[in-house]
């Protein structure tokens, strides 16, 4: 099993008391929290791909880290990522590190970034049932009002129409980008098609609120 989070962002205390709010105790509450969350659901048989921001520690306490946590882990370099530089950090612990990647899931697409990218590749394919046939993963802006922006590109997009192959009329822009932020899924990584299930329901809950 493939799953996907973003921007855990570990050793980084202050995320408690601003930007996030998480509310956790402490460091160490915050750790412990997030650590069974994902040993909760990931086997060590398991993939997870990590899209950034995965630690502000230092190498010897990342590599601490990423030895409790299960799973054979791949990252998507963060701008928080500072641990990869150390000395001190063993890089056999993750399977890969990149900046970008295009990997296939369940004959689907998946684009992985940890910024957003607007007009990814595959963004207008459709399958035979009309589904998005590419999915854009992205972290980077947490819950923030740039995501608000995010989520505002996105619905403008899909509102517009387009001549897509295959078909005979234009078809509505699939758009799909989904904010793989860990406090959307509870610190729990998921898989595509459970983040495509979380967005859709957090994109309802947003518009939602556009109308009242």
């Amino acid at each position: 099993m493939r799953y996907y989070i973003s921007d855990l962002h570990y050793f980084h205390p202050e995320l408690n008391e601003r930007m996030d709010c998480r509310g956790f105790k402490d460091q160490d509450a915050m750790h412990d929290y997030m650590i069974q969350r994902w040993n909760e659901k990931v086997r060590p048989v398991d993939e997870v791909v990590i899209l950034g921001d995965f630690s502000m520690g230092k190498g010897k306490e990342t590599n601490e880290l990423l030895e409790t946590l299960h799973g054979k882990k791949f990252l998507i370099r963060g701008n928080h990522d500072r641990f990869l530089n150390d000395r001190k950090f063993d890089h056999s612990l993750l399977a890969w590190v990149k900046d970008y990647e295009e990997l296939k899931d369940n004959k689907r697409k998946v684009i992985l970034s940890h910024y957003p990218v607007f007009c990814y590749n595959g963004q207008y394919r459709l399958d035979g049932d009309g589904n998005p046939r590419s999915y854009m993963l992205y972290g980077h802006v947490h819950n923030s009002y740039d995501e608000l922006l995010v989520m505002s590109f996105q619905e403008q997009t899909r509102q517009a129409r387009r001549m897509i192959y295959g078909y005979d009329e234009p078809q509505p822009i699939p758009c799909a980008m989904i904010n793989c932020f860990c406090m959307f899924s509870d610190y729990q990584p998921l898989t595509l098609d459970e983040w495509i299930e979380n967005d859709r329901k957090r994109r309802q809950e947003w518009r939602n609120s556009l109308e009242k």
